[in-house]
């Protein structure tokens, strides 16, 4: 009995001392503000088009050029930009309606941006964080979130729920499978924003290296991710299901001796390695549950394994070590 509690002490010991790890950030000031340009836009007196995209201009000079030329596509010419204003507010009126109702508030949202942010000016503190939400409504098939010269910008219209009737169109389904549907819900708004953040901090540039650089280039980011979002659910920040994740987590040694035994390490050819490092729906080449971009959970284990031999390593020297530098020194066998 002894024995037991001492382990518990023990186990509650290692709890505490893992959470006091996490930093304090709650004193950290950020400015943050929420801009609700789909209730302006869908507002727009349309009997006069031109003075109500004045007003738009007014109130968001730099926004409504991203808005107009690159979300909803239009020309750049008057009678074209009031036509495409005007079709895309009837064709979408009933979306427009549905986001009002599930974010008739995005103060949770704003809450959870807002604490991560604080999390990356802690560890970034030279970072230009965004200092707005800026909400609207654009087309399916465009884009989810995108950091912009305005401040971080949300498409309502890709989190309306997996179960959401316009997801399941035949054309929508093609798009966007089942896999990416899935995460078009409010818990993974704020994810996807810090994951703008991550990409405009540290972009991608692994494209044709080894498997073994491209996967610890992915487990970078997803150990900043972990760093920027250290409450939030592990299946939100990879996207796999709670199986899929549990299922990595008992077979990360199965996984390593994959890639492995079939000598993919050091392979460069894009056909051959590009299922493990890009989202989609499986990795069946493992097994027919195995999620796909599985190769960022193996490179984000060999980054915690870096981090953990270099306890006085900070975030920034994690992204200026060379991938095949931190692959040689984690020395890592699951």
């Amino acid at each position: 009995m002894r024995k037991l509690v001492t382990a518990i002490l023990l186990i509650g010991a290692l709890a505490c001392k893992e959470k006091k790890a996490i930093p304090n950030v709650d004193k950290i000031a950020v400015n943050l503000s929420v801009e609700r340009f789909e209730q302006d836009f869908f507002k727009l007196d349309t009997t006069r088009p031109q003075a109500a995209i004045d007003s738009l201009q007014k109130k968001y000079p730099a926004f409504i050029n991203d808005y107009l030329y690159n979300i909803l596509g239009s020309i750049p010419q008057k009678d074209s930009v009031i036509k495409n204003i005007l079709l895309f507010k009837q064709g979408y009126k009933e979306v427009y309606y549905e986001s009002q109702r599930q974010y008739a508030s995005f103060a949770a949202v704003e809450k959870q941006v807002k604490q991560s942010f604080q999390f990356i000016h802690y560890y970034f503190p030279g970072y230009k964080l965004p200092t707005a939400l800026i909400t609207f409504i654009g087309p399916f098939d465009g884009i989810a979130s995108a950091l912009t010269s305005s401040g971080m910008a949300i498409g309502l219209q890709s989190y309306l729920g997996k179960d959401y009737p316009a997801y399941q169109s035949e054309y929508i389904s093609q798009v966007y499978p089942a896999y990416k549907s899935r995460t078009f819900a409010e818990p993974f708004i704020a994810v996807n924003c810090v994951k703008n953040i991550i990409e405009d901090i540290y972009p991608d540039k692994s494209l044709g290296r080894p498997l073994i650089e491209r996967i610890i280039e992915a487990g970078k980011r997803a150990y900043l991710l972990d760093a920027f979002m250290p409450y939030t659910a592990d299946t939100l920040k990879n996207s796999y299901t709670k199986k899929q994740y549990e299922d990595c987590l008992n077979n990360e040694r199965n996984i390593w001796t994959f890639f492995v035994q079939n000598n993919l390490l050091y392979e460069t050819e894009p056909s051959q390695i590009a299922i493990y490092v890009t989202e989609g729906p499986g990795t069946p080449e493992l097994s027919n549950t195995a999620p796909g971009f599985i190769g960022q959970f193996t490179g984000l284990q060999i980054v915690k394994k870096w981090m953990e031999k270099n306890k006085n390593k900070t975030l920034p020297d994690l992204l200026q070590t060379p991938a095949q530098q931190i692959f040689n020194e984690a020395k890592y066998k699951p």
